[in-house]
């Protein structure tokens, strides 16, 4: 498996690119928001010559979803994502405005819910979406266990975890569900987090100010 971040830059955003052999692939977060940094994404995808499967976002706020609607334009995709967080979706105009800025396109709806235990196939991967909320109500968490890697959104980053101060938020669910989702699996298991860099499960339980 092979992956490519790109950092976006109107809230610095992780974006991933995931793919194997098969040249089938996933987005994880499309927040790409500056026209040129949609074409850096597009431009990425076809160079590569991949066959995007599935647009997944961890959870739906403004960030997450600045490139939903592109990636619907140029390669007919609408986004993958837990039901719960659907709400964010038409609260994303408002929410810019407060940030002192427009959206550029409307947003888009989802093309499908996930829940916790679905699996998102492409190619010879397989990703499982587990259900960490406290961030977001709808925060999901991609897990591929024959990687021992993840893609954790905004619950858990290097040295910290997620705010949970927006709408739905809840801080001690937060803590609780990285301990009983997360911190289960294997200690060298790659956390690719939505902002910031890679880190690993064991450097968190040792090292994470809010477990120690």
């Amino acid at each position: 498996m092979k992956i490519k971040r790109f950092e976006f830059n109107m809230f610095p955003v992780n974006c991933y690119v995931v793919w194997d052999e098969t040249l089938e692939a996933v987005v994880i977060d499309a927040g790409c928001y500056y026209d040129e940094e949609k074409q850096a994404l597009k431009n990425f995808i076809i160079n590569n010559k991949l066959d995007v499967k599935h647009l997944l976002n961890t959870h739906l706020h403004l960030d997450h979803i600045f490139g939903n609607p592109f990636m619907l334009k140029e390669f007919g995709l609408k986004a993958k994502a837990c039901k719960i967080d659907e709400f964010w979706l038409e609260h994303a105009p408002k929410q810019s405005r407060m940030f002192g800025f427009e959206l550029k396109e409307p947003t888009v709806p989802l093309g499908d819910y996930l829940i916790d235990g679905d699996t998102i196939n492409f190619g010879k991967t397989s990703l499982e979406a587990i259900h960490v909320p406290g961030h977001s109500p709808g925060s999901l968490v991609f897990y591929c266990k024959k990687e021992n890697c993840m893609f954790s959104g905004d619950v858990l980053f290097q040295g910290s975890i997620g705010r949970a101060d927006l709408t739905g938020g809840n801080f001690e669910e937060l803590k609780e569900h990285i301990c009983s989702r997360l911190f289960v699996l294997p200690n060298e298991t790659v956390v690719y987090p939505g902002h910031g860099a890679p880190t690993t499960i064991g450097i968190e339980k040792a090292e994470n100010p809010f477990f120690n």
